[in-house]
């Protein structure tokens, strides 16, 4: 009735998305992390 941890991952890793868009999802993340701390850094800056 209920699954076990270990047939979810695998069952997860199965439905696996494609390469190009897991690519894609870390270069968003990078772009998106770059712009949050370098806007905090600038911020910070600023007040000084």
């Amino acid at each position: 009735m209920f699954d076990s941890l270990a047939d979810r991952i695998r069952d997860d890793e199965h439905k696996e998305v494609n390469q190009t868009e897991r690519i894609v999802r870390w270069v968003v993340v990078g772009v998106l992390s770059i712009l949050l701390f370098g806007g905090l850094y600038m911020g910070i800056r600023l007040i000084e």
